[in-house]
Protein backbone atom coordinates (compact mmCIF):
# COMPACT_ATOMS: atom_id res chain seq x y z
CA UNK A 1 0.00 0.00 0.00
CA UNK A 2 2.89 1.90 0.77
CA UNK A 3 3.95 2.44 -3.10
CA UNK A 4 0.58 3.55 -4.25
CA UNK A 5 0.86 6.74 -0.96
CA UNK A 6 4.42 7.48 -2.06
CA UNK A 7 3.46 7.70 -5.97
CA UNK A 8 1.17 10.12 -5.69
CA UNK A 9 3.00 11.98 -2.82
CA UNK A 10 5.88 12.54 -5.27
CA UNK A 11 3.22 13.54 -8.19
CA UNK A 12 1.76 16.15 -5.30
CA UNK A 13 5.26 17.29 -4.68
CA UNK A 14 6.20 18.06 -8.20
CA UNK A 15 9.06 15.88 -8.12
CA UNK A 16 9.54 12.87 -10.90
CA UNK A 17 9.46 9.06 -10.01
CA UNK A 18 11.63 6.96 -11.84
CA UNK A 19 10.25 3.69 -12.28
CA UNK A 20 12.53 0.68 -13.41
CA UNK A 21 11.73 -3.23 -13.67
CA UNK A 22 13.34 -5.86 -11.35
CA UNK A 23 12.67 -7.93 -14.02
CA UNK A 24 15.42 -5.95 -15.98
CA UNK A 25 18.41 -7.78 -13.49
CA UNK A 26 20.06 -6.36 -10.89
CA UNK A 27 22.81 -4.93 -13.10
CA UNK A 28 21.00 -3.39 -15.90
CA UNK A 29 18.75 -1.81 -13.01
CA UNK A 30 21.49 0.08 -11.30
CA UNK A 31 22.59 1.59 -14.60
CA UNK A 32 19.12 2.79 -15.17
CA UNK A 33 19.68 4.52 -11.55
CA UNK A 34 22.58 6.03 -12.29
CA UNK A 35 22.06 7.41 -15.83
CA UNK A 36 18.69 9.52 -14.23
CA UNK A 37 20.98 11.07 -11.40
CA UNK A 38 17.90 10.58 -8.57
CA UNK A 39 18.60 13.26 -5.95
CA UNK A 40 16.47 10.79 -3.12
CA UNK A 41 15.86 6.58 -2.94
CA UNK A 42 12.96 5.80 -1.73
CA UNK A 43 13.01 1.44 -1.41
CA UNK A 44 12.22 -1.68 0.64
CA UNK A 45 14.96 -2.58 2.77
CA UNK A 46 16.38 -5.04 0.26
CA UNK A 47 16.49 -2.20 -2.36
CA UNK A 48 18.89 -0.60 0.06
CA UNK A 49 21.14 -3.30 0.28
CA UNK A 50 21.84 -2.27 -3.29
CA UNK A 51 23.57 1.22 -2.49
CA UNK A 52 26.35 -0.89 -0.23
CA UNK A 53 26.76 -3.36 -2.98
CA UNK A 54 27.12 -0.86 -5.55
CA UNK A 55 28.12 2.39 -4.27
CA UNK A 56 29.10 4.72 -7.49
CA UNK A 57 26.00 4.42 -8.92
CA UNK A 58 24.13 5.98 -5.83
CA UNK A 59 26.81 9.00 -5.89
CA UNK A 60 23.46 11.86 -6.77
CA UNK A 61 21.61 10.88 -3.65
CA UNK A 62 21.34 12.85 -1.00
CA UNK A 63 17.92 11.49 0.71
CA UNK A 64 17.62 8.08 1.63
CA UNK A 65 13.90 7.05 3.23
CA UNK A 66 13.42 3.10 3.73
CA UNK A 67 9.48 1.76 3.85
CA UNK A 68 10.33 -0.89 6.26
CA UNK A 69 13.17 -1.63 8.62
CA UNK A 70 16.18 -0.04 8.47
CA UNK A 71 19.45 -2.01 9.27
CA UNK A 72 22.95 -0.85 9.32
CA UNK A 73 22.61 2.27 6.35
CA UNK A 74 21.17 5.97 7.18
CA UNK A 75 18.64 7.75 6.08
CA UNK A 76 14.85 8.18 7.04
CA UNK A 77 12.15 5.19 7.51
CA UNK A 78 9.36 6.35 5.95
CA UNK A 79 7.29 5.36 9.42
CA UNK A 80 9.78 8.58 10.84
CA UNK A 81 8.85 11.04 8.75
CA UNK A 82 5.09 10.35 7.50
CA UNK A 83 2.60 13.31 8.45
CA UNK A 84 -0.74 12.69 9.68
CA UNK A 85 -3.30 12.17 6.69
CA UNK A 86 -5.32 15.20 7.57
CA UNK A 87 -2.62 17.62 7.67
CA UNK A 88 -2.36 19.52 4.45
CA UNK A 89 0.46 20.32 2.19
CA UNK A 90 0.65 22.34 -1.02
CA UNK A 91 0.54 20.60 -4.73
CA UNK A 92 2.70 22.21 -7.00
CA UNK A 93 1.36 24.17 -10.07
CA UNK A 94 2.71 21.59 -12.88
CA UNK A 95 2.49 22.34 -16.54
CA UNK A 96 1.27 20.25 -19.55
CA UNK A 97 5.15 20.07 -20.87
CA UNK A 98 6.59 19.75 -17.55
CA UNK A 99 8.57 16.28 -16.83
CA UNK A 100 6.22 13.70 -14.98
CA UNK A 101 8.17 10.73 -14.61
CA UNK A 102 10.62 8.61 -16.38
CA UNK A 103 9.44 4.86 -16.99
CA UNK A 104 12.29 2.74 -17.78
CA UNK A 105 11.90 0.08 -20.47
CA UNK A 106 12.56 -3.66 -19.64
CA UNK A 107 15.65 -3.89 -22.44
CA UNK A 108 14.20 -6.85 -23.95
CA UNK A 109 15.41 -6.51 -27.09
CA UNK A 110 18.20 -3.70 -25.99
CA UNK A 111 19.87 -1.33 -23.79
CA UNK A 112 16.59 -0.25 -20.85
CA UNK A 113 15.80 3.53 -21.99
CA UNK A 114 14.38 6.23 -19.79
CA UNK A 115 10.93 7.63 -21.89
CA UNK A 116 10.01 11.17 -20.37
CA UNK A 117 6.61 10.85 -19.25
CA UNK A 118 5.05 14.75 -19.15
CA UNK A 119 2.12 15.61 -17.35
CA UNK A 120 0.23 16.17 -20.70
CA UNK A 121 1.04 12.75 -21.78
CA UNK A 122 -0.21 11.24 -18.05
CA UNK A 123 -3.47 13.51 -19.50
CA UNK A 124 -4.28 12.18 -22.69
CA UNK A 125 -3.23 8.57 -21.57
CA UNK A 126 -6.00 8.96 -19.04
CA UNK A 127 -8.77 10.77 -20.99
CA UNK A 128 -8.07 7.97 -23.97
CA UNK A 129 -8.09 4.99 -21.51
CA UNK A 130 -11.52 6.31 -20.31
CA UNK A 131 -13.08 6.97 -23.21
CA UNK A 132 -12.49 3.99 -25.14
CA UNK A 133 -13.51 1.44 -22.35
CA UNK A 134 -15.84 3.08 -21.27
CA UNK A 135 -15.08 3.44 -17.75
CA UNK A 136 -17.25 5.02 -15.33
CA UNK A 137 -16.40 6.58 -11.75
CA UNK A 138 -18.85 4.16 -9.88
CA UNK A 139 -16.41 1.24 -11.24
CA UNK A 140 -14.50 -1.36 -9.16
CA UNK A 141 -10.79 -2.78 -10.84
CA UNK A 142 -9.14 -5.38 -9.64
CA UNK A 143 -5.48 -4.52 -10.78
CA UNK A 144 -3.00 -7.54 -10.80
CA UNK A 145 -0.22 -5.02 -11.70
CA UNK A 146 0.28 -2.80 -9.22
CA UNK A 147 2.06 0.05 -11.87
CA UNK A 148 -1.48 -0.25 -13.21
CA UNK A 149 -3.46 0.54 -9.83
CA UNK A 150 -2.23 3.69 -10.25
CA UNK A 151 -4.81 4.92 -12.92
CA UNK A 152 -7.48 4.01 -10.85
CA UNK A 153 -7.52 7.29 -7.89
CA UNK A 154 -7.57 9.19 -11.85
CA UNK A 155 -10.47 7.21 -13.26
CA UNK A 156 -12.48 7.43 -10.53
CA UNK A 157 -12.61 4.12 -9.93
CA UNK A 158 -12.22 1.86 -6.49
CA UNK A 159 -9.01 -0.26 -6.60
CA UNK A 160 -9.43 -3.77 -4.59
CA UNK A 161 -5.47 -5.35 -4.29
CA UNK A 162 -5.35 -8.82 -4.98
CA UNK A 163 -3.33 -10.96 -2.89
CA UNK A 164 -0.96 -12.10 -4.79
CA UNK A 165 2.70 -11.76 -5.69
CA UNK A 166 2.22 -9.42 -8.24
CA UNK A 167 6.22 -10.51 -9.84
CA UNK A 168 4.97 -13.99 -10.15
CA UNK A 169 1.63 -14.26 -12.25
CA UNK A 170 1.86 -17.29 -14.02
CA UNK A 171 1.76 -18.72 -10.35
CA UNK A 172 -1.05 -16.99 -8.62
CA UNK A 173 -3.66 -19.02 -6.97
CA UNK A 174 -6.69 -18.39 -8.99
CA UNK A 175 -8.85 -18.86 -5.98
CA UNK A 176 -7.19 -15.02 -4.63
CA UNK A 177 -8.52 -13.90 -7.88
CA UNK A 178 -11.95 -15.49 -8.47
CA UNK A 179 -12.75 -14.63 -4.09
CA UNK A 180 -12.52 -10.73 -4.12
CA UNK A 181 -13.91 -10.37 -8.05
CA UNK A 182 -17.27 -11.86 -6.62
CA UNK A 183 -17.13 -10.42 -2.86
CA UNK A 184 -16.36 -7.00 -3.91
CA UNK A 185 -18.66 -6.88 -7.28
CA UNK A 186 -15.38 -6.18 -9.55
CA UNK A 187 -16.56 -4.33 -12.88
CA UNK A 188 -12.93 -4.44 -14.42
CA UNK A 189 -9.76 -6.46 -14.28
CA UNK A 190 -6.67 -5.78 -15.68
CA UNK A 191 -4.33 -9.43 -16.44
CA UNK A 192 -1.33 -10.67 -17.89
CA UNK A 193 -1.90 -13.40 -20.22
CA UNK A 194 -0.37 -15.69 -18.08
CA UNK A 195 -2.69 -15.05 -15.01
CA UNK A 196 -5.63 -14.71 -17.45
CA UNK A 197 -4.38 -18.61 -18.54
CA UNK A 198 -4.57 -20.07 -14.86
CA UNK A 199 -7.51 -18.29 -13.64
CA UNK A 200 -9.20 -19.07 -16.52
CA UNK A 201 -8.28 -22.93 -16.71
CA UNK A 202 -9.45 -22.93 -13.02
CA UNK A 203 -12.56 -21.18 -13.74
CA UNK A 204 -14.00 -23.60 -16.62
CA UNK A 205 -13.02 -26.24 -14.68
CA UNK A 206 -14.82 -25.59 -11.30
CA UNK A 207 -17.59 -24.19 -13.32
CA UNK A 208 -17.27 -20.66 -11.95
CA UNK A 209 -18.98 -17.39 -13.41
CA UNK A 210 -17.88 -14.37 -12.77
CA UNK A 211 -21.58 -12.16 -13.77
CA UNK A 212 -19.78 -8.68 -12.23
CA UNK A 213 -17.14 -8.53 -14.29
CA UNK A 214 -18.03 -5.82 -17.46
CA UNK A 215 -14.33 -6.30 -19.28
CA UNK A 216 -10.98 -7.72 -18.63
CA UNK A 217 -7.69 -5.96 -19.53
CA UNK A 218 -5.26 -8.21 -20.92
CA UNK A 219 -1.76 -7.20 -22.02
CA UNK A 220 1.66 -7.09 -21.73
CA UNK A 221 2.18 -10.09 -24.57
CA UNK A 222 0.58 -11.09 -27.29
CA UNK A 223 -2.38 -13.09 -25.96
CA UNK A 224 -3.31 -16.03 -28.01
CA UNK A 225 -7.18 -17.07 -28.92
CA UNK A 226 -7.33 -20.34 -27.18
CA UNK A 227 -6.18 -18.34 -23.75
CA UNK A 228 -9.15 -15.61 -25.02
CA UNK A 229 -11.56 -18.60 -25.41
CA UNK A 230 -11.08 -20.08 -22.14
CA UNK A 231 -11.59 -17.10 -20.19
CA UNK A 232 -14.21 -16.01 -21.74
CA UNK A 233 -16.32 -19.10 -20.92
CA UNK A 234 -16.33 -17.69 -16.99
CA UNK A 235 -17.44 -14.36 -18.01
CA UNK A 236 -21.30 -13.04 -17.91
CA UNK A 237 -23.99 -11.17 -20.49
CA UNK A 238 -22.18 -8.89 -22.51
CA UNK A 239 -18.61 -8.96 -21.15
CA UNK A 240 -15.65 -9.08 -23.08
CA UNK A 241 -11.71 -9.20 -22.72
CA UNK A 242 -10.61 -6.16 -24.66
CA UNK A 243 -6.36 -6.51 -25.49
CA UNK A 244 -4.93 -2.97 -25.99
CA UNK A 245 -1.89 -2.99 -27.51
CA UNK A 246 1.55 -0.29 -26.83
CA UNK A 247 4.83 0.15 -25.62
CA UNK A 248 6.40 1.85 -22.59
CA UNK A 249 6.86 4.78 -24.93
CA UNK A 250 3.08 4.78 -25.85
CA UNK A 251 -0.14 3.00 -24.44
CA UNK A 252 -2.79 2.38 -25.65
CA UNK A 253 -2.40 3.37 -29.07
CA UNK A 254 -4.81 0.18 -30.79
CA UNK A 255 -7.22 -2.27 -29.63
CA UNK A 256 -9.49 -5.45 -30.19
CA UNK A 257 -12.00 -7.00 -28.26
CA UNK A 258 -12.81 -10.93 -27.39
CA UNK A 259 -16.14 -11.03 -29.97
CA UNK A 260 -14.14 -9.89 -33.12
CA UNK A 261 -11.34 -11.82 -32.17
CA UNK A 262 -12.78 -15.26 -31.59
CA UNK A 263 -15.43 -14.84 -34.25
CA UNK A 264 -13.50 -13.12 -37.25
CA UNK A 265 -9.36 -13.20 -36.25
CA UNK A 266 -8.61 -15.99 -34.61
CA UNK A 267 -8.78 -18.70 -37.98
CA UNK A 268 -6.28 -16.46 -39.34
CA UNK A 269 -3.78 -15.65 -36.44
CA UNK A 270 -4.08 -19.93 -35.99
CA UNK A 271 -3.03 -20.48 -40.06
CA UNK A 272 0.24 -17.74 -39.62
CA UNK A 273 -1.11 -14.18 -40.83
CA UNK A 274 -0.01 -12.70 -37.17
CA UNK A 275 -1.83 -11.48 -34.16
CA UNK A 276 -4.73 -9.30 -34.92
CA UNK A 277 -4.55 -6.46 -32.50
CA UNK A 278 -7.29 -3.99 -33.69
CA UNK A 279 -7.63 -0.31 -34.42
CA UNK A 280 -6.13 2.56 -33.21
CA UNK A 281 -7.47 4.29 -30.20
CA UNK A 282 -9.62 7.56 -30.50
CA UNK A 283 -8.04 9.66 -32.90
CA UNK A 284 -4.21 8.19 -32.82
CA UNK A 285 -2.71 7.85 -35.81
CA UNK A 286 -1.22 4.78 -36.70
CA UNK A 287 0.66 3.86 -39.93
CA UNK A 288 3.16 0.70 -41.12
CA UNK A 289 6.07 2.01 -43.02
CA UNK A 290 9.46 0.16 -44.46
CA UNK A 291 11.16 -1.83 -42.60
CA UNK A 292 14.49 -0.26 -41.86
CA UNK A 293 16.99 -0.53 -39.09
CA UNK A 294 18.46 3.23 -39.42
CA UNK A 295 17.56 6.68 -38.05
CA UNK A 296 14.74 8.49 -40.47
CA UNK A 297 15.49 12.06 -40.07
CA UNK A 298 12.10 13.05 -41.70
CA UNK A 299 8.70 11.99 -42.12
CA UNK A 300 7.23 11.53 -45.59
CA UNK A 301 4.15 9.91 -46.78
CA UNK A 302 6.43 7.74 -49.30
CA UNK A 303 8.04 5.29 -46.02
CA UNK A 304 4.39 4.05 -45.72
CA UNK A 305 4.23 0.67 -47.27
CA UNK A 306 0.55 -0.66 -49.43
CA UNK A 307 -2.12 -2.28 -47.31
CA UNK A 308 -1.20 -6.04 -46.39
CA UNK A 309 2.59 -5.99 -46.43
CA UNK A 310 4.62 -6.26 -43.50
CA UNK A 311 6.41 -2.93 -41.83
CA UNK A 312 7.06 -1.43 -38.90
CA UNK A 313 4.28 0.23 -36.74
CA UNK A 314 4.75 3.91 -36.07
CA UNK A 315 2.23 6.43 -33.89
CA UNK A 316 1.60 9.46 -33.51
CA UNK A 317 -0.61 11.26 -30.66
CA UNK A 318 -0.77 13.18 -27.18
CA UNK A 319 0.12 10.14 -25.50
CA UNK A 320 2.86 9.43 -27.42
CA UNK A 321 6.20 10.18 -25.51
CA UNK A 322 8.71 12.56 -26.80
CA UNK A 323 12.10 11.86 -25.83
CA UNK A 324 14.09 9.14 -23.68
CA UNK A 325 16.26 10.74 -20.82
CA UNK A 326 19.54 11.87 -22.23
CA UNK A 327 19.73 9.35 -24.56
CA UNK A 328 19.85 11.42 -28.12
CA UNK A 329 21.12 8.21 -30.11
CA UNK A 330 17.88 6.41 -29.07
CA UNK A 331 15.24 9.27 -30.19
CA UNK A 332 16.94 9.44 -33.66
CA UNK A 333 16.01 5.74 -33.74
CA UNK A 334 13.12 6.00 -32.93
CA UNK A 335 11.39 9.23 -33.26
CA UNK A 336 10.68 10.75 -36.74
CA UNK A 337 10.12 14.52 -36.88
CA UNK A 338 6.87 15.73 -38.77
CA UNK A 339 6.72 19.62 -39.02
CA UNK A 340 6.17 20.27 -35.41
CA UNK A 341 4.97 16.56 -34.51
CA UNK A 342 6.78 13.52 -34.52
CA UNK A 343 5.93 10.01 -34.77
CA UNK A 344 7.44 7.05 -32.80
CA UNK A 345 9.04 3.86 -34.29
CA UNK A 346 7.35 1.06 -32.11
CA UNK A 347 10.27 -1.14 -32.67
CA UNK A 348 7.28 -4.10 -33.67
CA UNK A 349 6.34 -5.20 -37.38
CA UNK A 350 2.63 -5.90 -38.33
CA UNK A 351 0.55 -5.09 -41.71
CA UNK A 352 -2.49 -2.99 -41.99
CA UNK A 353 -6.10 -5.51 -43.58
CA UNK A 354 -8.33 -3.90 -45.59
CA UNK A 355 -10.79 -3.03 -42.02
CA UNK A 356 -8.45 -0.89 -40.96
CA UNK A 357 -7.00 -3.37 -38.39
CA UNK A 358 -3.14 -4.12 -37.58
CA UNK A 359 -1.29 -7.20 -36.99
CA UNK A 360 1.30 -8.18 -35.09
CA UNK A 361 4.17 -10.17 -36.33
CA UNK A 362 6.42 -9.94 -33.69
CA UNK A 363 9.38 -7.72 -32.97
CA UNK A 364 11.58 -6.06 -35.95
CA UNK A 365 14.85 -7.20 -34.01
CA UNK A 366 13.78 -10.47 -33.46
CA UNK A 367 13.07 -11.17 -37.44
CA UNK A 368 15.07 -13.66 -39.15
CA UNK A 369 17.07 -12.63 -42.11
CA UNK A 370 18.42 -15.91 -43.76
CA UNK A 371 19.92 -16.24 -47.45
CA UNK A 372 16.59 -17.10 -48.96
CA UNK A 373 14.36 -15.34 -46.27
CA UNK A 374 12.73 -12.95 -43.60
CA UNK A 375 10.88 -14.83 -41.22
CA UNK A 376 8.95 -13.14 -38.62
CA UNK A 377 8.44 -14.85 -35.02
CA UNK A 378 4.32 -14.45 -34.23
CA UNK A 379 2.76 -15.58 -37.73
CA UNK A 380 5.79 -18.59 -37.85
CA UNK A 381 5.07 -19.69 -33.89
CA UNK A 382 1.71 -19.90 -34.53
CA UNK A 383 2.13 -22.70 -37.10
CA UNK A 384 4.00 -24.66 -34.69
CA UNK A 385 1.43 -23.74 -31.57
CA UNK A 386 -1.42 -26.05 -33.64
CA UNK A 387 0.29 -29.45 -32.19
CA UNK A 388 -1.54 -30.62 -29.39
CA UNK A 389 1.75 -30.87 -27.09
CA UNK A 390 2.94 -27.53 -27.75
CA UNK A 391 2.36 -25.17 -24.75
CA UNK A 392 4.32 -22.26 -26.92
CA UNK A 393 7.28 -21.13 -29.21
CA UNK A 394 9.88 -19.36 -30.49
CA UNK A 395 11.27 -18.26 -33.39
CA UNK A 396 15.16 -17.13 -33.04
CA UNK A 397 17.75 -16.90 -35.73
CA UNK A 398 21.16 -18.71 -34.93
CA UNK A 399 24.49 -16.85 -36.62
CA UNK A 400 25.09 -13.65 -38.24
CA UNK A 401 22.42 -11.76 -40.58
CA UNK A 402 21.93 -12.25 -43.25
CA UNK A 403 22.77 -15.58 -43.60
CA UNK A 404 20.69 -16.74 -39.98
CA UNK A 405 19.66 -20.23 -39.27
CA UNK A 406 16.39 -20.26 -38.26
CA UNK A 407 15.69 -22.61 -35.34
CA UNK A 408 12.19 -23.18 -33.65
CA UNK A 409 12.43 -23.58 -30.03
CA UNK A 410 9.61 -25.55 -28.02
CA UNK A 411 8.12 -25.82 -24.28
CA UNK A 412 5.98 -28.52 -24.01
CA UNK A 413 3.14 -28.35 -21.96
CA UNK A 414 3.35 -29.30 -18.33
CA UNK A 415 1.21 -32.24 -18.45
CA UNK A 416 3.62 -34.09 -20.76
CA UNK A 417 5.85 -36.38 -19.54
CA UNK A 418 8.58 -35.78 -21.61
CA UNK A 419 8.50 -39.37 -23.68
CA UNK A 420 8.12 -39.54 -27.58
CA UNK A 421 10.09 -36.30 -28.08
CA UNK A 422 11.40 -38.07 -30.88
CA UNK A 423 7.90 -38.14 -32.59
CA UNK A 424 7.22 -34.51 -31.44
CA UNK A 425 9.79 -33.46 -33.05
CA UNK A 426 8.88 -35.34 -36.31
CA UNK A 427 5.17 -34.70 -36.52
CA UNK A 428 6.44 -30.74 -36.06
CA UNK A 429 8.83 -30.55 -38.93
CA UNK A 430 6.01 -32.61 -41.37
CA UNK A 431 3.72 -29.54 -39.59
CA UNK A 432 6.42 -26.96 -40.40
CA UNK A 433 7.07 -28.53 -44.37
CA UNK A 434 3.22 -28.12 -45.41
CA UNK A 435 3.19 -24.28 -44.91
CA UNK A 436 4.79 -21.89 -47.03
CA UNK A 437 5.79 -19.89 -43.92
CA UNK A 438 7.95 -22.54 -42.09
CA UNK A 439 8.93 -24.77 -44.96
CA UNK A 440 12.77 -23.42 -44.40
CA UNK A 441 12.75 -24.33 -40.70
CA UNK A 442 14.34 -27.35 -40.19
CA UNK A 443 15.38 -27.63 -36.75
CA UNK A 444 13.64 -28.07 -33.57
CA UNK A 445 15.10 -27.79 -29.92
CA UNK A 446 12.75 -28.32 -26.68
CA UNK A 447 13.75 -25.99 -24.01
CA UNK A 448 12.35 -27.09 -20.50
CA UNK A 449 10.64 -23.51 -19.32
CA UNK A 450 11.68 -20.33 -21.85
CA UNK A 451 13.03 -17.29 -19.97
CA UNK A 452 10.11 -14.74 -19.85
CA UNK A 453 9.66 -11.16 -17.97
CA UNK A 454 9.01 -11.24 -14.52
CA UNK A 455 6.35 -7.91 -15.09
CA UNK A 456 4.03 -10.30 -16.51
CA UNK A 457 5.39 -14.22 -17.15
CA UNK A 458 4.50 -13.89 -20.81
CA UNK A 459 6.85 -12.23 -22.74
CA UNK A 460 9.83 -14.24 -24.23
CA UNK A 461 13.23 -13.25 -24.14
CA UNK A 462 14.09 -14.91 -26.96
CA UNK A 463 17.49 -13.30 -27.37
CA UNK A 464 18.33 -15.86 -24.62
CA UNK A 465 16.91 -18.39 -26.22
CA UNK A 466 18.79 -17.49 -29.15
CA UNK A 467 22.48 -17.98 -27.33
CA UNK A 468 21.11 -21.25 -25.34
CA UNK A 469 20.08 -21.83 -29.62
CA UNK A 470 23.79 -21.69 -30.83
CA UNK A 471 25.31 -23.47 -27.80
CA UNK A 472 22.93 -26.31 -27.70
CA UNK A 473 23.61 -26.98 -31.95
CA UNK A 474 27.77 -26.48 -31.27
Amino acid sequence: MEFFALTFAIFKIGAVPVVVDPGMGVRRMVICLKESRPGAFIGISKAHVLRNIYPRFFNTVKTWVTVGRRWLWGGHTLDGIRQVPWKAFPVARTKRDDMAAILFTTGSTGPPKGAVYTHGNFEAQLRHIKLHFHITSDEIDLPTFPLFALFDPALGMTAIIPDMDPTKPALVNPERIIEPILNHGVTNMFASPALLNRVGSHGKQHGIKLPSLKRVVCAGAPVAPVNIELFSSILCGGAEIHTPYGATEAVPIVSISSNEILSETRQRTEQGYGMCVGRPINDLEVRIIKISDHPINRWSDALVVPVGEVGEIVVKGNLVTRTYFERPEADALAKIADGTGFWHRMGDLGWLDQKGRIWFCGRKNHRVITEHVTLYTIPCEAIFNNHPRVFRSALVGVGPRPNQKPVICIELEKSYSGRDKTKIQKELLEIASNHDLTKNIKTVLFHKAFPVDIRHNSKIFREKLAVWAQQQLK
